[in-house]
């Protein structure tokens, strides 16, 4: 084998490498969004474990509120089902804008409960009820800096997805689409975790 031959050879083993090294970053770049993402629904599984204990201890002062109560329930529901459907692929932009979009139901859920929840001191007295908002509050903390993570996350890999050369062998290796970031309808509102005072 004369030299051009050697040096063809090289040229060609490198590219190979080059574009082993380009699906190996899409694939790791893949899965860190996907492992955040998997923190994130820790934090809001444990938080929708919390809402049915809150409802629960609510209900007794809170009789003449059934419906604040239901619709708190429901949103609930609605938010943990959309989180299921986003955990079975966070890379689904579709299921992503719908745990978003749930999440900010059940935020706006819980804020009308809270606004309720101010006309009865008993309540705002109970022990069970203190700790359960402790509780709740710590979560909403943890989730945001889970939400956060996993956006991180998400622009690194659209952005490697994005950049020249990786984007011309992105689609071949079965990265077609971006990530979304997961943003909540009332950002405001889940950043500053709802305030269940009592």
């Amino acid at each position: 084998m004369d030299l051009t031959g050697i040096v063809w050879l090289v040229a060609i083993a490198a590219l190979v490498f080059y574009v082993i090294g380009i699906y190996n970053k899409l694939v790791a770049l893949k899965n860190r969004f996907e492992n955040a993402f998997a923190q994130i629904e820790v934090q809001l599984k444990r938080r929708y474990d919390l809402i049915p204990n809150l409802v629960e201890t609510a209900k007794g002062y809170l009789k003449h509120e059934r419906e604040t109560l239901e619709a708190v329930i429901s949103a609930r529901n609605t938010a943990l089902a959309g989180l299921k459907a986003a955990s079975a692929n966070p890379a689904d932009g579709g299921a992503i804008a719908g745990l978003a979009n749930a999440e900010g139901a059940l935020a706006n859920a819980l804020g009308r409960m809270n606004v309720v929840m101010e006309a009865y001191p008993d309540l705002k007295a109970n022990q069970n009820m203190a700790q359960l908002s402790e509780e709740l509050t710590s979560t909403e903390n943890k989730v945001a800096f889970a939400r956060q993570a996993f956006n991180d996350a998400v622009m690194t890999y659209n952005t490697y997805r994005q950049s020249f050369p990786p984007v011309f062998f992105a689609n071949t290796f079965g990265h077609r689409t971006d990530a979304r970031l997961l943003e909540f309808a009332d950002t405001e509102q889940i950043q500053a975790a709802p305030q269940i005072q009592f």
